[in-house]
């Protein structure tokens, strides 16, 4: 037995040896024959080629792994690392030294941990990471909630997709309660130091620069852009293509396709490069750049409050006949919703 209950897993018998060893195909041949006349009940020539065919999984003698943890194909795991009892570790994933994994936590294939992260907590509930994420350097992903109403003894959960460039000493914690789940989706840039916290919604295709910091039951859609050191009030929502500059301090929600700045964020126009660089048609970008101008910058000062404005440009035959405009109206009048923090407050800025 090894350290804290642990047993340290070595490769055991001439089979295991074997396996960890390159091989030719005339050697590989040789010693199949040689094996399954040596061993009795031996398995025939086909299932030893099969085994052999396998990738490898290597384990460093000081890394500490449960018995009862299932490894996959082809995972390597470094120096001084350590897998839990209820840990799930797919193919080819790497554990560098350091790394650990507890509670009842699965990595899907291809999973990078660097040194010194941990993922996953003895915690009741799950966390689950998809295929081809990297977990940075120090992070610490997957561990208990910071909600003083968090209850011990209740189920909490965090799933996170795949593709997701996670950085070092970035925090992500599991739900509050087990009727909730923080959810990250795939294709995330989240750099360093950024912290996204209980029962967070996060969608697809995001960039998080350096300390973005969410707090709990914020929603992000797809596509968003956070410059560095923002952060972001409890229960807001961050619409799709919205930018968010430098410095922010966030405390109501961002609509789609628009960009808000300052120490209370504020509406300063559309995100115009963004919706370029997404692929958004010059015809659609005007036809955003009118609507925003009917909204927040309306010609005619008796026109009313958001709501009538927002009803005008629904009638307006030319604007209403874009998607982007649909979507745009719906996601200012969704925030208005009893349940949300209304808007951003508007400010002048003549780049829309």
């Amino acid at each position: 037995m090894g350290l804290g209950g642990f047993e340290l897993l070595k490769p055991a018998g001439a089979m295991a040896s074997l396996l960890l060893k390159p091989f030719n195909s005339s050697l590989r041949l040789l010693t199949l024959q040689r094996l399954t006349r040596s061993l009795t009940n031996a398995p025939d020539e086909k299932k030893c080629e099969d085994l052999l065919d396998k990738k490898p999984i290597f384990i460093h003698p000081t890394a500490v792994v449960h018995p009862g943890a299932i490894l996959g194909q082809g995972v390597s795991i470094g120096p001084f690392c350590t897998v839990g009892s209820y840990a799930k570790v797919g193919n080819a994933c790497q554990l560098y030294p350091g790394s650990h994994i507890f509670g009842d936590t699965e990595l899907g294939d291809n999973c990078t941990v660097l040194t010194g992260a941990i993922v996953g907590e003895d915690l009741p509930g799950r966390t689950t990471i998809g295929c081809n994420n990297i977990i940075g350097h120090h992070a610490v992903i997957g561990v208990k909630c910071q909600d003083m109403k968090y209850k011990p003894g209740d189920e909490c959960f965090l799933d996170i997709g795949d593709n997701n460039d996670i950085r070092e000493y970035t925090s992500i914690h599991r739900s509050s309660k087990s009727s909730e789940r923080t959810v990250i989706g795939d294709n995330n840039l989240i750099m360093g130091s950024c912290h996204i916290a209980h029962d967070c919604k996060v969608g697809n295709n995001n960039i998080f620069a350096n300390n973005t910091l969410f707090a709990g039951h914020v929603v992000v859609e797809d596509y968003t852009h956070t410059a560095g050191a923002i952060v972001v009030h409890q229960f807001c929502h961050i619409g799709s293509f919205s930018f968010i500059g430098g410095g922010s301090v966030v405390s109501q929600d961002v609509p789609r396709y628009m960009m808000v700045s300052g120490e209370r964020a504020e509406l300063r126009g559309l995100n115009l490069e963004g919706l370029r660089r997404c692929g958004f048609s010059a015809e659609e970008i005007k036809s955003m750049r009118k609507a925003y101008q009917k909204i927040f910058i309306p010609k005619d000062a008796k026109l009313g409050g958001i709501e009538d404005r927002l009803k005008e440009l629904e009638h307006n035959e030319e604007l209403s006949s874009f998607p982007v405009i649909r979507s745009m109206v719906q996601s200012i009048r969704d925030s208005f919703d009893e349940t949300r923090r209304g808007i951003c407050k508007f400010r002048h800025w003549s780049g829309s």
